[in-house]
């Protein structure tokens, strides 16, 4: 067998720490690339006020922990190739008398060291504290009042209103005007949830029995796609939220309409899917105004049509999508609480002509 040195392994040793380091930076490049990926659900795109406290935040401690990444490799690196060059001056003879200088200089570094970080510490303390300021500011009396109730796995939205005729209920999607703070009334029906629209504000949970106050507003018109961030189940990863910020006028045109009762049926195909909704089980959970349909366990249907989504954000709202909800939503969302519907071809296309209409 060949017989490996002391020198042989040292040097085999450092290139495999010198590998494992440039494996380590190449991760982190990656990584700093992909930090600024944009999606619909990013911190890092904040459209309001609340939103900016967070996103700051995420750049003071990310710019500071790649700054310290940084200097921690470039040491290790010098520490190897001092190492190297001091075996070449000495061989393999171990350093048997250590140069006094040199141990202080490597004590005073070890304690900036240590007194750096206590500062870094200390920063993201001060940061934190302005950050949960910024985010739980007074609320202001003018703010628009918006109940939310988190159920296993959808969202019933109440928007108050005095009269009590004025309130309007709607499921999943929700409205609110530009530049206008919003005060979000959050609760649980069931299990724990939580309500995270990262581009608007940081997460809230929702606790049964207990009612939660979340404030943010939007600075610009869009679509901000929420989320679910605590686990409730079998379909937590399926119980998304949209929240749609749009100019008040077009905001108070869209609630005017909100407030309407549902459209009557304006053919006899509508007809056949109105009587067909009232006859079946669906009229047990549902509601839809204006008719005999009063049912508060699942998601108001007075507008159905004017929705983008169905099923908390699961599918777009299309006829084809529609009807294979209806029809069997276990095989789309299995576990959730909406039984099979037996209707027959021309019963359901019927009812499809009834929702349809719902807008």
């Amino acid at each position: 067998m060949k017989k490996v040195s002391s020198e042989q392994l040292a040097v085999s040793s450092e290139r495999k720490a010198v590998k494992r380091l440039c494996c380590l930076l190449l991760t982190a490049h990656c990584l700093l690339l992909t930090s600024g990926c944009r999606g619909e659900q990013s911190v890092l795109n904040p459209a309001g006020p609340q939103a900016g406290h967070v996103s700051r935040l995420w750049w003071l401690m990310f710019y500071v922990e790649a700054g310290v990444f940084l200097l921690v490799c470039i040491a290790v690196l010098l520490a190897i190739f001092r190492r190297r060059r001091e075996r070449k001056k000495s061989g393999d003879e171990p350093d048997t008398s250590p140069d006094p200088q040199r141990e202080q200089r490597m004590t005073r570094v070890i304690m900036g060291a240590v007194g750096m970080t206590l500062v870094i510490l200390f920063v993201f303390l001060i940061a934190s504290f302005t950050t949960g300021r910024g985010l739980y500011s007074p609320s202001d009396s003018q703010a628009l009042s918006i109940k939310i109730t988190g159920h296993q796995w959808w969202w019933d939205v109440e928007y108050d209103a005095v009269p009590a005729s004025n309130i309007v209920h709607t499921a999943n999607e929700i409205h609110i005007p530009v530049g206008q703070l919003v005060k979000f009334r959050l609760t649980a029906d069931d299990v724990i949830h939580s309500f995270w629209v990262p581009n608007l504000s940081g997460k809230k949970d929702l606790i049964p029995g207990h009612e939660i106050i979340l404030e943010f507003q939007a600075n610009s018109p869009g679509e901000f796609r929420g989320q679910c961030a605590e686990f409730c189940g079998y379909q937590h990863a399926h119980m998304g939220l949209t929240i749609i910020a749009e100019p008040p006028d077009k905001f108070y045109e869209w609630m005017n309409g909100q407030r309407t009762p549902a459209a009557q049926p304006a053919n006899e195909s509508e007809q056949r899917g109105q009587q067909v909704f009232l006859n079946s089980p669906c009229i047990m959970c549902h509601t839809i105004r204006g008719t005999d349909a009063g049912g508060r366990l699942a998601p108001e249907l007075t507008h159905l049509a004017s929705r983008k989504t169905i099923a908390a954000s699961t599918l777009p709202n299309t006829r084809g999508h529609l009807g294979g909800w209806i029809i069997n939503s276990q095989e789309i969302k299995p576990g959730n609480h909406m039984p099979p519907v037996p209707l027959s071809s021309e019963e359901l296309q019927a009812l499809l002509d009834y929702l349809g209409s719902l807008k």
